[in-house]
């Protein structure tokens, strides 16, 4: 059944508005990308080729997870469970993996497992509105099949903000009709005006955020304690004896 979804959806990706998406969503990624450094970016879903948003990765190091073969992603795994070790990823793409997850808080929920602290995580999804959500009503308009978890981005960044996450960068984009038969080219003066004039009717979503650091607890400082007199050494009078023995009582 995944290898089936999987085939279906880069056949969709292959016509010309696969293409225009992904030829928009390419410069999308790359301007979110920039500035995330460390180790390791892992994409978690094939979405294109390999290298359609790995390419534009500032990590040492680049992985994609897939559910299939197909593609020849790095590994194939869960998006729900990962085969990743907890807290070594500094950034973590999902290009439309939760469009086609009926899990979307276990994903979620992994992701947050395994980025380190100050990890990011950039995410694109389809939104349920806009002028997509009139798709129903076009013959032969369409999102890629089994499509069918569309998250809003609203809600997403709630989801997000319950795991702590910091927020860091949002946009709108791809503001075409859904018909596969569209000609017209992506226009970046088209996409600037879009999202500046009329950002609900875009088809999709970027939402970029940051795992918080947790506080560290503070460590009180051991205060010195003044030094107890113990009766009976220092002095061999009684009335030393004495004095001292009111000074041990008064500090126990």
């Amino acid at each position: 059944m995944q290898a089936v979804r999987s085939q279906l959806t880069q056949e969709w990706l292959q016509s010309r508005l696969g293409q225009a998406l992904l030829q928009c969503e390419a410069r999308v990624v790359e301007e979110a990308l920039d500035g995330i450094f460390g180790e390791q970016c892992l994409q978690l879903g094939m979405w294109g080729d390999r290298r359609t948003f790995l390419r534009f990765t500032r990590t040492h190091r680049c992985s994609l997870i897939g559910e299939t073969a197909a593609g020849h992603p790095c590994a194939v795994g869960e998006m729900h469970r990962l085969p990743v070790e907890s807290d070594s990823i500094d950034a973590v793409l999902l290009p439309h993996t939760l469009d086609f997850s009926d899990r979307p808080h276990a994903i979620l929920r992994e992701v947050d497992r395994v980025l380190r602290r100050d990890g990011r995580i950039v995410i694109l999804g389809f939104k349920p509105g806009g002028l997509w959500g009139l798709r129903r009503l076009i013959p032969g308009a369409g999102l890629p099949s089994a499509a069918d978890y569309l998250i809003s981005d609203r809600r997403l960044r709630d989801w997000l903000q319950l795991l702590d996450m910091s927020i860091q960068a949002t946009a709108r984009y791809f503001f075409r009709w859904p018909l596969p038969v569209n000609k017209a080219r992506v226009s970046a003066k088209w996409e600037r005006r879009g999202q500046a004039w009329w950002p609900e009717l875009a088809a999709c979503y970027m939402l970029s955020a940051q795992k918080r650091v947790s506080p560290m607890t503070p460590v009180r400082p051991i205060w010195s304690r003044r030094p107890k007199v113990v009766a009976g050494l220092a002095e061999s009078s009684t009335s030393a004896t004495q004095v001292s023995r009111i000074r041990f009582e008064q500090d126990s």
